[in-house]
């Protein structure tokens, strides 16, 4: 064993002593790759399966070597989990082991903060506007202004006290319209600007995947040097970085910065942009009503529809000649107006560059609107280059998950990321310090015995699903299972019709029964329901999405995960299908390079809901027969954890309920 390896071993029993664990041989096997990586300045991705300990395996290793390291995470839970239990509980026992202090810190994005300036100014803007009309709305305004005023408040939306949104936006900016703390009045005071000063001498800096994204594509530091990155549910972040640099243009915001602009500067201007603003808006809405009427209109568009095209560039151009305005005023002013005219500025030059880069719309954008929110969205159609050349030449990139294999293999997602795997002819060199080819991939399982703790019921019998929803017998099938397991499931479902029409059914068949049903509605926070679950062991939780990832309920209340469909995107998902088309036309096949892989991550994400613990026992059901009955299946099914198969319904159905009646004894 080299000197490195027996420092980290040291330094990881003393960190798992600390938390009252045990050691764990695939937590070993990653911190020790970790600090290889670290080492020798080479890529690395493991997936480390639920049970595994991977922080601890990544965070040890980089405090060993005293390098700066920055962890981005997808979901707030982890980086609280991080900042607020792991790191506490183990620093400690590290400082002893290394004889140094050890510092962490947590950074996010400004609009995470509250701005004092805006806080405090005099002459409210449009958001600040709103409290004024809005009088139920007073209340939550004076709790914050009192919070934030407070000994110790650190102006973190996460601390903040609970607040209707639009306080929070009118004491709230975003880092495009902030002016900065050098020449800001508060900025001695400033919240985000302290909070980024904490970090920026700290040895591990807990952020997000979208921060870290934004930073990478606009090329822009953001966040502070380090001399490592790991990312942490790292299936997440392409994803992540897609949506962080997807354009959005709504007419609420083009008013809004409209008004922000007459306030600020009255005159033609801002009169010309007020008028381009009001038109745009009752376009959009007559364009929205037509996407409804026509759903040939919905996914993908081409080009700018034409009824919008003269109406965007009429406020682009107002935009611009109000920024040009503002940029032309050089006179010296006060440092409130200062950071007034910075907000406006911002404000108004997002319009303009988010307008220019609509009517630009390369070939290697996706444009589509979306009509609920009267949207229109401009993505990247691939972000992999822009993430090779700008974070995978820099420093070494960690990337872990407990879900980065599909059928046996990273590849996929090692694409996804930017790392450039085999002959990959897209992939062009990029000049750097490291190599993006040079990644090692290394699955180190996972602590639990999956096929003796759980089953994986796969029945052939059911249909095959259709257009029109949720089949009458799967819904059926679902009911007698939750029957069976007495309530303690969590029932998936790939869209809101589907829980809509099982919650529906389950009302009806269950409604004899002990068994509370609590099912998401549109706009839930995932945290409440997912904590009204777990305190009831007779619980049923319907949900979509958001519930597929990141929901930890070991124990009793979960004995049962049901996955109603294989979760392939929607045929109209404009981003993925322009995804697919592309790997169809390159010669290749957008199923089996784009869908297929998005499925078979979602569904190990969803099966891995069930089995948190050593001594979690259950079953996951996933009532979509296609898993065994086409020749795909076998793909999805070696993404997933190992647990035992069976498409015998009296097995599973005796399996629950011997399993319900020692949970009630």
């Amino acid at each position: 064993m080299s000197e490195l390896s027996a420092q980290v071993r040291k330094a990881l029993d003393a960190a798992v002593e600390a938390i009252g664990g045990s050691p764990r041989e695939g937590q070993i096997e990653m911190a020790e790759a970790v600090a290889n990586a670290l080492t020798d300045r080479h890529h690395l991705m493991v997936q480390a399966g639920t049970g595994t300990g991977k922080s601890l395996a990544y965070i040890v290793p980089a405090l060993v070597h005293g390098r700066k390291v920055l962890v981005a995470t997808a979901t707030l839970a982890l980086q609280r989990q991080l900042v607020e239990r792991d790191l506490p509980a183990v620093v400690p026992a590290l400082e002893k082991v290394l004889g140094r202090e050890i510092t962490y810190g947590i950074y996010k994005g400004v609009g995470n903060y509250i701005c004092l300036q805006k806080m405090n100014s005099e002459e409210p803007d449009p958001d600040g506007q709103v409290l004024l009309e809005v009088s139920s709305l007073g209340k939550d305004a004076q709790r914050l202004h009192a919070w934030a005023k407070s000994p110790g408040a650190t102006g973190d939306r996460d601390d903040a006290p609970e607040v209707d949104r639009r306080v929070w936006a009118a004491n709230s900016l975003s880092g495009r319209e902030c002016v900065g703390a050098d020449v800001c009045a508060y900025g001695h005071q400033c919240f985000a600007a302290l909070a980024k000063g904490r970090a920026q001498s700290a040895d591990i800096v807990i952020t997000n995947h979208t921060l870290l994204a934004i930073e990478i594509v606009d090329s822009h530091p953001i966040l502070p040097e380090r001399d490592a990155v790991i990312l942490d549910e790292a299936h997440e972040f392409m994803d992540r970085t897609t949506q962080a640099v997807t354009e959005e243009l709504t007419s609420a915001r083009v008013i809004r910065a409209a008004a922000m602009a007459r306030k600020h500067m009255p005159g033609k201007l801002a009169d010309t942009f007020t008028k381009a603003a009001d038109d745009f808006h009752d376009t959009m809405a007559d364009y929205g009503q037509d996407v409804r009427q026509n759903p040939a209109l919905q996914g993908r568009l081409e080009e700018i529809p034409a009824s919008l095209e003269a109406p965007i560039r009429r406020v682009k151009e107002a935009a611009a000649a109000i920024v040009q305005s503002i940029s032309a005023d050089e006179e010296a002013i006060g440092s409130d107006a200062l950071a007034e005219r910075a907000r406006v500025k911002g404000a108004v030059n997002e319009i303009n560059t988010t307008c220019t880069k609509i009517m630009r719309n390369s070939d290697g954008q996706v444009l589509w609107y979306e009509p609920t929110f009267q949207t229109l969205h401009l993505a990247p159609l691939s972000v992999s280059n822009v993430l090779r050349a700008n974070l995978l030449t820099k420093t070494p990139v960690i990337a872990t998950s407990a879900t980065l294999s599909v059928g046996n293999s990273m590849d996929a997602m090692a694409r996804s990321i930017g790392f450039t795997v085999g002959g990959d002819e897209d992939a062009t060199s990029e000049d750097g310090d490291i190599d993006p080819s040079n990644v090692a991939m290394l699955d180190v399982g996972s602590p639990f015995d999956f096929a003796n703790q759980g089953v994986l019921y796969l029945p052939k019998h059911l249909p095959e699903p259709g257009r029109e929803g949720v089949h009458p017998d799967v819904l059926e099938e679902l009911g007698e299972l939750i029957d069976a397991a007495g309530g303690r499931t969590l029932a998936l479902f790939s869209s809101w019709r589907g829980v809509e029409a099982a919650d529906l059914h389950l009302r009806k068949v269950l409604a004899e029964l002990p068994i509370k049903i609590i099912t998401q509605k549109r706009g839930d926070a995932v945290g409440p329901l997912v904590e009204r679950f777990a305190k009831d062991a007779t619980s049923v939780l319907l949900g979509t999405m958001s519930l597929w990832q990141g929901v930890d309920v070991p124990g009793n209340s979960c004995v049962l995960v049901t996955i109603d469909r294989i979760p392939f995107p929607r045929p109209d998902e404009p981003v993925m299908s322009a995804r697919a088309a592309q790997a169809d036309a390159g010669g290749g096949s957008g199923f089996m390079q784009i869908s297929l892989p998005r499925a078979a991550l979602l569904l190990a994400q969803g099966t891995g809901r069930l089995i948190r613990s050593v001594e979690d026992r259950g079953v996951v059901a996933i009532l979509d027969s296609r898993i065994v009955n086409k020749r795909y299946g076998s793909v999805l099914l070696n993404s997933m954890p190992p647990l035992w198969r069976t498409s015998d319904k009296a097995v599973v159905r005796e399996s629950l309920q011997r399993l319900s009646n020692q949970l009630k004894d």
